[in-house]
């Protein structure tokens, strides 16, 4: 199941175990996780993209490492919030990651890698460590936004 909202999402997930966020680009993915109890996100590591197969494998073995209940992508929306190229290629990305059967959010990262990269540059990171470590943290970004929004939804009455 792919959703783009987040009570849909919340509803197909367990009540706790780890989620996932993934920052798609065109040469890496960037990964985090979070805590059980959807509290905390941080960054995991970086795939280097090669074929689509290759990538899967990677995931893969990332959520069965991690125990991973369900995934949050970020979905990269123009700042008028419509598509744009980049967004159909995430949103087709999100529904070939189906054989991981897991529930799948997807989530606006318009801002992610911007203010993450900020962040850096005001802690004085380089611009090798930056470029290194970007993406998952962008992907923790990613993640720590839908888990703050998860822990805002109604609870059962």
């Amino acid at each position: 199941m792919i959703t783009g909202y987040t009570s849909a999402f919340a509803d197909a997930l367990p009540d706790a175990g780890k989620l996932a966020g993934l920052d798609v680009g065109t040469r890496t993915i960037g990964l985090a996780i979070c805590d059980a109890g959807w509290h905390f996100a941080g960054p995991a590591e970086t795939i280097k993209r090669t074929k689509f197969t290759k990538d899967l494998e990677a995931l893969r073995a990332f959520v069965e490492r991690e125990h991973v209940v369900g995934v949050v992508v970020g979905l990269p929306l123009n700042m008028d919030g419509s598509d744009s190229p980049r967004t159909q290629s995430v949103r087709a990305f999100a529904r070939n990651l189906a054989p991981l059967d897991l529930p799948i959010l997807l989530w606006d990262e318009r801002w992610s890698t911007q203010a993450v990269e900020r962040a850096m540059i005001d802690a004085d990171v380089s611009r090798a460590k930056r470029a290194e470590k970007v993406d998952a943290l962008a992907a923790a970004h990613i993640l720590q936004g839908a888990i703050d929004a998860l822990a805002n939804l109604p609870g059962p009455e």
